[in-house]
């Protein structure tokens, strides 16, 4: 199997720093297209709408923007290899995105954290799954979920045969 591009979605927390930082280890041995992924969650995005009383035109702008500061941080923090790596930000339900970005950029790996921002919270797994999870189940192609607290990892352990 090749993974001629591999999709990295992210939160910007650090489990999914390790999840980068994985992909990277697992592109070098095949030199895969890199693409991280920020989707913009649209509940989210009610949620403050309401809040603040706004339409979701004229927050989306803004938390457009405010990820593309982010994913130009975490790069800076995570991308240690200096690999050239596409970006996208999409707006909708996380697990949802991610699974249709994937489909349509054809790529032949997804790989994200275990566990993002909300830290691992069982409750909700019970009753919804967690976005890894969803992922799995809606994507034909491999789903690579790196725990946070996992071991660092070897580049010889991603070679192709």
């Amino acid at each position: 199997m090749e993974f001629n591009s591999v999709l990295i979605a992210t939160d910007f927390s650090d489990c999914s720093g390790g999840a980068f930082q994985a992909a990277q280890i697992l592109a070098s041995g095949f030199d895969s297209k890199l693409i991280l992924l920020h989707v913009i969650d649209q509940n989210f995005l009610e949620k403050l709408c309401r809040h603040l009383g706004k339409k979701p035109e004229e927050l989306i702008q803004k938390l457009r923007t405010q990820a593309e500061q982010e994913i130009k941080e975490f790069l800076k923090k995570w991308n240690d290899r200096k690999r050239e790596v596409d970006t996208l930000i999409a707006v909708g339900i996380p697990f949802q995105e991610i699974a249709v970005k994937a489909r349509d950029l054809a790529v032949d790996l997804v790989v994200m954290g275990g566990y993002g921002r909300k830290g691992r919270r069982p409750i909700d797994e019970v009753f919804f799954g967690s976005t890894a999870e969803k992922v799995v189940r809606l994507l034909p192609c491999p789903v690579l979920c790196v725990p946070p607290e996992r071991p660092p990892l070897r580049p010889s352990a991603f070679r192709p045969p």
